[in-house]
């Protein structure tokens, strides 16, 4: 028990530094982020859900590396004398961490489609408490696995 409430305070703690350094009104789920572990435990992913999430987690920090690597041969090639060569400068590599913001969006908005009604609440719930705005998806209804007596 003190260990999933050690998890929920550090998974609280990342949503309101992602919002300090961010200044994002978006509560990102943070696949690809936040430690697979974390949200697996946090959430209580089964199987298949738990597979899911370190796919896209994956699949997001290859993305963000590509993402990383045009950022820097930008920084590296890009001419910097002037104010204006600057402000091009700022507007490319503006650019790149949108497509970053984008990625990680649409990677937590499919995480989030495969959460049950319960793992959906606990989200909203967090979201709530970090005083960050959800994203809205309809839950995965998944049939029971203990049969009825």
């Amino acid at each position: 028990m003190m260990g999933r409430k050690l998890l929920l305070l550090y998974f609280l703690v990342f949503i309101f530094s992602v919002t300090f350094l961010r200044a994002q009104d978006d509560c990102i789920l943070g696949v690809g982020i936040t430690p697979d572990s974390t949200l697996i435990e946090i959430f209580q992913l089964n199987e298949e859900q738990t597979e899911k999430i370190r796919n896209w987690s994956a699949e997001l920090k290859y993305r963000n590396e590509l993402l990383n690597s045009q950022a820097d041969n930008l920084l590296k090639r890009h001419p910097q004398s002037t104010p204006a060569e600057l402000g091009v400068l700022a507007e490319k590599y503006g650019v790149i961490r949108d497509s970053m913001a984008i990625v990680q969006r649409l990677v937590d908005l499919r995480a989030l489609k495969v959460f049950n009604d319960k793992q959906y609440e606990r989200y909203l719930s967090l979201c709530e408490k970090a005083f960050r705005q959800p994203y809205r998806v309809v839950p995965t209804n998944y049939r029971d696995s203990i049969p009825n007596k």
